[in-house]
This record gives structure tokens, C-alpha cells and sequence, in this order.
């Protein structure tokens, strides 16, 4: 790859070139050289776009592909192509195939599939067997062929005791573990969350109570066993206090949050549209403020787009019989640019997931591999159906004002614009 990016304005703390427009010089997938202006005498393909910005690549923590078993909802190859088009270097993908990936051969598969791809895929592999929260998985298997944390997707371990003994195992090999924040006892059979709007709509509520709870049984279970705890997509207020004051105690605990978490409250269920239908559910704008001041203070680490494709079989339905879940890789930038200082933005997608995940960070510098983003922060849109790349179309994002708009990346020595 030889390659010529001009005037493009560099948004990466760690080079020296942060915030400068220059233009870069890519050859042999590595940066030759950074200036403020480079001549092209040997024709070099040129990249030259209106307000060009470039990052170091992101990496979204929480992406579902349906293959293997649900590939009417996304392929592993189109799920590919859509990070990579929507500005994502490394996604980590869920377990939540079937078969579930809970063996050294699905983490293979998984991994294989995704070989030759601009964007690299690092599978997730199931934290139970099947992830029904009874027995633990082949979780050092999964890691040495590749798998970099253990998750049952979206469903919370109910067994303390089972959480305890994994987050004891784990350390021999320095592993990270998922912790689904949601006690079901309490959630029930819930579809939204419990408040005015659901009681107004007639919709059954999950409590804030629920997540809540959850996230204090594992943080006691963390400062009994030691080791590494993420807690994915959280979403209410005082779930940001919580590991806010476990972070203070010095517990080695991350947190994400969802994009849709921080930008849409359960005022958009008056349209019972079953895109609305996510887990955890959409809160209350109090709750929007407080995970937005949460990212803001560098409480909340990592921010996903909690991408979910369901196919049209599933969300074209009633609401309560409609599956949970949104696609979001290709609506995230632009809905959160709108919400969050930039340069913060960045920082969750990049920098931190990487350094928790243990995937390099590639700083924009010369004689560093070419792994950038490109984007324009400026740009404004509306997220229609057009906008949408995955297979499934369940975006709780459609029509909705978008600010900035991804141009693709560069990454593994390709090129998808």
C-alpha cells in the first residue's frame, strides 16, 4: 500500500502531531513520514476529503455477528465490512451464536472467519457453557486460541458463587471477566424501564433496582477475589456512583456504556416501535446526564455501540414479543459527536478499551503502522435507511440528527472508504 493523505487534522494525544493538519505518507502499511506538506512525485493514490480528521483506530468492545446460526441477521464478513465503514480498526465480537462460542473450536472458527479483513475481529468467548450460567467454560483454552475476555452476553450470572470461582480461576491467566448487569429476580419479565412512561404506556418495567443491585453483589465479589471485572452497558445514575466509589477503593473494575444509553431516553417509547426494545433499557434523562457526566469524569471507561442486529422477523412484531437489541456501528459517532467533547469521544473508543482489552494502541507517528479512522466531525445528516449497512435494520437511531459523518479506515494494510 502506498498511499497519500492530505491536510487531514490528526486528533491523537499521544503524537506529537495532535491537533495539526498534515499530510502523511503510508508505505509498505507503515507511516514514512508526517508533514505539513509532502509533494507526490511518484503518484502515489491520493486521499484528499472535505474537513478530514483522522484517530488512531477505534475499537468497539461489544459487536454481535449471527454467524454461526444466525447468519439471516448478520454474516461475520458483512458485520466486517460495516465496522470498517463505520470507523472501527478491532471489534470485539459476542458469544451469543449458535452454537454458542464456549470452545477452543468456536473461538477458532470465529477468529478464522475473520482473517483478511481491514477491521480485526477478536472473539469473546462464552464465560458458561452455553452460556447457561451452570458450569464454567474452557476459558484458558479459549484465551490461547485467541478470545480476549469471557462473557455470557446479555445475561447475568445469577450464581454468585459461580462469578466468585471465575474471577479466582481467571488470574492464573491474567483474564478478563463480563459481568451482564441485571439481577433477573428482580428485572422479571420486564420490557422496559420501570417508570412513568411504563406505567403510562402499560408496558411491564425492569427497576433501575435490578441493575443496581447486580453491580453491588459483583463489586463485593470482586474486593473478596481479586482480579478483573468489566461491567458492560450500564445505565442508570447510580450505577455510575457505584463503580465510581469501587474505583476509589481501588478495585480493578472498567465499565461501558451503550451509545444509545447516552443520547435517547424512554420518551421514545410512545411510539411502541420495537427498535426501542434494547437491554438495559432506555432510561430517564436524568439518568442520560449522569452517564454522560460519568464518560465526562473518566468514570465510565469505554463506550460500545452494543451493535445487535435482530432480524425483521423478530422486531416487526408486538413489542413484547419482539427481541431486545439495536444495530449502532454505523449511527455511533454521529450520535454521540453531538453530546461529548471530541477529543473524549476518541479517548473511549481508542486508548482506553485498548489498554483494558490488551490490544496495542498505534500512535500517529512515522515509523508506526498505518491503523487510523477517518471522519468529519462536522457534518450533519439525518440516519435514514440508506445510512444502514448491516444486514438487519433494527437501528433505534433512524431518523434521527446525526453530527459527523466516517469516511472508513485504513487498517491492516487495506484501504475501505
Amino acid at each position: 500500500m502506498k498511499l497519500l493523505i492530505k491536510s487531514a487534522t490528526i486528533i491523537d494525544p499521544s503524537s506529537p502531531f495532535h491537533n495539526k493538519k498534515q499530510d502523511l505518507l503510508i508505505e509498505n502499511g507503515k507511516v514514512s513520514k508526517i508533514s505539513k506538506l509532502i509533494e507526490n512525485p511518484n503518484k502515489y493514490k491520493e486521499i484528499e476529503l472535505e474537513n478530514l480528521h483522522i484517530s488512531q483506530g477505534w475499537f468497539d468492545t461489544s459487536v454481535c455477528f449471527g454467524e454461526p446460526g444466525f447468519e439471516e441477521r448478520e454474516t461475520i464478513e458483512n458485520g466486517l465490512n460495516t465496522a470498517a465503514k463505520s470507523g472501527f480498526t478491532d471489534v470485539a465480537v459476542n458469544a451469543n451464536t449458535y452454537p454458542v462460542a464456549d470452545n477452543k473450536s468456536a473461538i477458532e472458527f470465529i477468529k478464522n472467519k475473520g482473517n483478511n479483513s481491514a477491521t480485526f475481529l477478536h472473539p469473546i468467548g462464552s464465560l458458561t457453557k452455553n452460556a447457561k450460567s451452570e458450569d464454567l467454560a474452557e476459558l484458558f483454552d479459549m484465551q490461547n486460541s485467541g478470545a480476549i475476555a469471557f462473557s455470557d452476553y446479555n445475561k447475568p450470572i445469577a450464581n454468585a458463587n459461580l462469578l466468585k470461582i471465575a474471577l479466582q480461576y481467571v488470574q492464573n491467566f491474567d483474564a478478563l471477566v463480563f459481568s451482564f448487569p441485571q439481577d433477573n429476580s428482580i428485572a422479571g419479565d420486564g420490557l422496559v424501564n420501570e417508570q412513568i412512561n411504563s406505567t403510562k404506556l402499560g408496558l411491564k418495567g425492569i427497576p433501575s433496582l435490578a441493575e443496581e443491585m447486580q453491580i453491588t453483589r459483583d463489586l463485593f465479589l470482586l474486593e473478596y477475589t481479586g482480579g478483573k471485572l468489566h461491567i458492560p452497558t450500564i445505565s442508570t445514575a447510580k450505577s455510575v456512583k457505584l463503580i465510581k466509589q469501587a474505583k476509589k477503593n481501588g478495585l480493578n473494575v472498567t465499565c461501558s456504556v451503550a451509545a444509545h444509553h447516552l443520547v435517547l431516553t424512554d420518551d421514545e417509547l410512545v411510539s411502541f416501535d420495537a427498535n426501542t426494545k434494547v437491554l438495559p433499557p432506555l432510561r430517564t434523562l436524568k439518568d442520560v446526564k449522569a452517564l454522560i457526566k460519568g464518560v465526562n469524569d473518566g468514570v465510565i471507561d469505554i463506550i460500545t455501540s452494543d451493535h445487535n442486529p435482530i432480524d425483521v422477523e423478530h422486531k416487526k412484531v408486538e413489542y413484547s414479543a419482539a427481541k431486545f437489541g439495536t444495530i449502532g456501528l454505523e449511527s455511533l459517532f454521529g450520535a454521540l459527536n453531538k453530546v461529548l467533547p471530541l477529543e473524549t469521544l476518541i479517548t473511549c473508543l481508542t486508548t482506553k478499551p485498548k489498554n483494558r482489552f490488551g490490544i496495542k494502541n498505534i500512535s500517529i507517528n512515522e515509523g508506526e503502522k498505518a491503523n487510523f479512522t477517518l471522519f468529519n466531525p462536522d457534518s450533519k445528516a439525518i440516519f435514514t435507511k440508506d445510512c444502514i449497512l448491516s444486514s438487519s435494520k433494527n437501528s433505534v437511531f433512524l431518523n434521527k440528527k446525526m453530527n459527523g459523518k466516517v469516511y472508513g479506515i485504513i487498517a491492516n494494510n487495506k484501504v475501505v472508504l
